[in-house]
């Protein structure tokens, strides 16, 4: 227990201002040059014990009558380690440029608002504390130093398990943990809103199955995982109203978004996903995640694949930067595509080009998948653009018969050339009236020899010619004239299989076609 005799007197000078939450700024007056960084040479004049700190949270030193203790300390060198886990600390932490020589350990217990800002901190376990407050980190400098006793994995900063009623604030906060996390925040559970703005890790940032009512902020932030595989930022199975990566935000490593649910927006906007250094891994993985409005306007296009299998969202936003060489779309489903630049939307319909841009970014896919082009197609439908969705669904045809067998492969480039698969079925028009003008030509060019000499109608190039393409019924002129000519014959025999070709090709592209619409 300390007693007042013992303390210095910068504590002294805390100890007392503390009943009436008065601030005690220990810094010089000439205080250019004092950043934390240099706060390992401070002397005993800034020097304060994590002890004395410490025992005041826990009530050594009780308010004044009509004030609210807290302790607001700004510009000191903390030495010893603040371990207060398990404690029930009745009293809000105010710290500003102060200098921690060990880490900070919070584990397990229950505390009003912290704030550590603009200061270097060697670390901050706080996993499955309570704050009824803010934990608000703005401008500080955390690194791991050393392992946590009650977590295995390396962590600079620890909310696992945590609850927070206000607001988690890391604007301007570089955390470093290099292999490991910057932040390990899985099942942490927030009121407020998680902000991160323009933060720098190093190391992972890992929030799943975090619950985030007032959204997770980071434009502006920066985030760089080493390693050929490694994951920048993890919110597999997360719950948000926002996630906000727009303006400036850059990921150098995975950004992975597995299961999350995001009961409002989720934007890129103006992002940088860079992937694993190397290209050894996806830049996006967001399989099975769910939003209403989904914003992948990127600064640039992702160095990495991009992975929405299964994904749903009621909006897309997209644009030149949005895809990149790999793209995996199957089960992904969208009620609307919006395209353009950043700050720029405008609906994405109405010319061919986007029509070719939307079919190139779905053949990006490893291999073939029907979903993602009935997806497309469905969703110009919807908006009354039928000869865009039959132009997609014939691409859809054509990618498909890439996996098919030599024979079916043949079929299908038949039914490609002669009825674009049903959906250009007046390409059999033009066959149908090419092959007549041609029939038409060569027979007036040449004289036929009658069946039954005598009998019958005159000869007519063109009724002939129609009665060898169409293979039911008849006209009556192939069964009365024969040719001598044997160039002539095959060419009346070419007209017949042509004929039943394109009559099977018009049929069978046609029932495809209804059976699709």
């Amino acid at each position: 227990m300390l007693s007042y005799d013992e303390l210095t007197p910068p504590e002294r000078e805390l100890w007392n201002a503390f009943p009436e939450g008065r601030q005690v700024d220990l810094r010089p007056d000439d205080s250019e040059g004092d950043r934390p960084v240099a706060g390992g040479q401070w002397g005993p004049e800034r020097t304060v014990r994590a002890a004395v700190i410490a025992a005041l949270l826990l009530g050594a030193h009780g308010g004044e009558p009509g004030a609210v203790a807290c302790l607001r300390l700004t510009g000191a060198r903390i030495t010893g380690r603040l371990d207060l886990a398990g404690a029930q600390i009745g009293h809000a932490l105010w710290l500003a440029g102060c200098w921690f020589d060990e880490r900070i350990e919070l584990y397990g217990a229950s505390t009003l608002s912290i704030a550590i800002v603009e200061s270097r901190v060697p670390g901050l376990e706080a996993g499955s504390t309570r704050v009824e407050g803010t934990v608000d980190l703005r401008g500080s400098l955390v690194e791991y130093t050393r392992t946590s006793p009650h977590h295995s994995t390396v962590t600079a900063l620890s909310l696992i398990n945590a609850r927070v009623s206000g607001a988690v604030i890391l604007n301007r906060a570089r955390i470093d943990a290099p292999g490991g996390w910057a932040v390990g925040a899985g099942g942490l559970v927030m009121e407020g809103g998680f902000f991160a703005r323009r933060l720098i890790a190093h190391g992972q940032v890992r929030l799943p199955g975090a619950q985030l009512p007032g959204g997770l902020f980071m434009n502006g932030a920066r985030l760089e995982s080493p390693g050929p595989r490694g994951v920048a930022l993890a919110l597999n199975s997360a719950v948000a109203s926002t996630l906000d990566f727009s303006r400036g935000f850059t990921a150098n490593g995975t950004v992975r978004l597995r299961g999350a649910r995001i009961t409002d927006s989720l934007t890129f906007e103006g992002a940088v996903l860079n992937g694993p250094p190397g290209g050894g891994g996806p830049a996006l993985m967001a399989m099975l995640m769910q939003a209403v409005d989904f914003d992948l306007v990127l600064a640039r296009r992702p160095s990495g694949p991009v992975d929405l299998r299964g994904a749903q969202v009621s909006y897309l936003h997209e644009g030149e930067h949005s895809w990149p060489d790999v793209v995996e779309l199957d089960g992904f489903s969208y009620g609307s595509i919006k395209e353009g630049e950043a700050g720029e939307r405008r609906e994405a319909v109405g010319s061919r080009g986007s029509v070719a841009h939307r079919i190139a970014w779905i053949r990006r896919g490893p291999g073939y998948s029907p979903q993602p082009y009935e997806q497309l197609a469905t969703w110009y439908r919807t908006v009354g653009h039928d000869d865009d969705a039959r132009r997609v669904l014939l691409a859809k045809q054509r990618h498909r018969r890439g996996t098919l067998r030599p024979a079916a492969r043949a079929w299908g480039h038949l039914l490609d050339a002669t009825v674009g698969y049903g959906y250009r079925p007046w390409l059999a028009g033009v066959w149908l009236l090419t092959l007549t003008l041609l029939g038409s030509l060569v027979f007036r060019a040449h004289t036929p020899t009658a069946v039954k000499p005598g009998e019958g109608a005159p000869f007519q190039p063109l009724v002939y010619t129609l009665d060898l393409l169409i293979p039911i019924g008849g006209l009556g002129q192939r069964t009365g004239w024969y040719w001598t000519d044997t160039g002539v014959q095959w060419l009346a025999y070419t007209l017949i299989a042509f004929g039943w070709v394109l009559t099977t090709a018009v049929i069978a592209g046609l029932t495809r076609t209804l059976q699709k619409n």
